[in-house]
């Protein structure tokens, strides 16, 4: 009982955050979304993949994320907020439209990755 009141804060102020990253979504494309998702493959493609640079750690899964959670994920890529090289250089290059049909793409339920 004790976990459930510590974590019932946390779920509400996740929660109350959702819809308004709903409604800051663009409309996507998921056919065009699978259309430029070739640079994200090589990483975000492969189950349980890990990277190196800049540091070591286990690339996260994208397949079945909010849309909403995507296009945010990748804006704060492009204005710098979040600072990983490789996805600041990525994002940089995409637009809005872009952003909008790539988070489309992954956040189908049926989106299925790359095997090892």
């Amino acid at each position: 009982m004790t976990k459930f009141l510590v974590a019932a804060p946390m779920l509400a102020a996740a929660l109350s955050v959702a819809p308004a990253l709903a409604q800051s979504a663009p409309a996507g494309d998921p056919v065009k979304g699978r259309e430029k998702v070739q640079m994200c493959q090589g990483c975000h493609g492969i189950e349980g993949w890990r990277t190196a640079f800049p540091e070591v750690y286990k690339v996260p899964r994208l397949a079945g994320q909010h849309q909403a959670y995507l296009v945010r994920a990748l804006q704060a890529y492009k204005s710098g907020e979040r600072s990983h090289l490789t996805m600041k250089a990525i994002a940089a290059s995409l637009s809005d439209n872009d952003m909008a049909d790539v988070a489309a793409y992954y956040a189908q339920p049926a989106t299925r990755v790359a095997g090892k």
